[in-house]
């Protein structure tokens, strides 16, 4: 599955895909830049000014399809830095991805992340 999420709930997670500029400290991730707004459009908060620049400066330029398949087909999670319900650009491709391709991403939530962490231990003592 697709899903969008923030560094902090499912950085650790290996299908973590960085699609901001900026990382945390010690990132080791995987990163797809195409998809970071331009530093100009970073500090506008405000989602009827930022979406139509963001679009027009970056999505329109862009195939989803080719996205979805650098990035690994279908399961992978789409990273930047606001909390879940805040306005972010990761929303905002997850919306353009959708209508253009007709695949669901959702917010990777907290209940997703306690499963995420389940399995983990679950590997891990699998593999001991």
């Amino acid at each position: 599955m697709i899903f969008t999420s923030n560094f902090k709930i499912s950085g650790h997670l290996p299908q973590a895909v960085a699609i901001s500029l900026g990382l945390p400290r010690g990132w080791r991730g995987a990163r797809y830049t195409v998809l970071a707004p331009p530093r100009p459009l970073i500090k506008i908060m405000d989602a009827a000014t930022f979406i139509p620049l963001y679009r027009a400066q970056v999505l329109d330029r862009l195939d989803p399809y080719k996205i979805i398949q650098d990035l690994g087909g279908d399961d992978f999670i789409m990273l930047c830095w606001e909390a879940p319900g805040e306005f972010c650009h990761r929303r905002v491709v997850a919306v353009w991805m959708e209508k253009a391709t007709g695949v669901r991403i959702e917010e990777f939530d907290q209940k997703r992340k306690a499963h995420a962490e389940w399995l983990r231990r679950k590997q891990k003592l699998l593999k001991t």
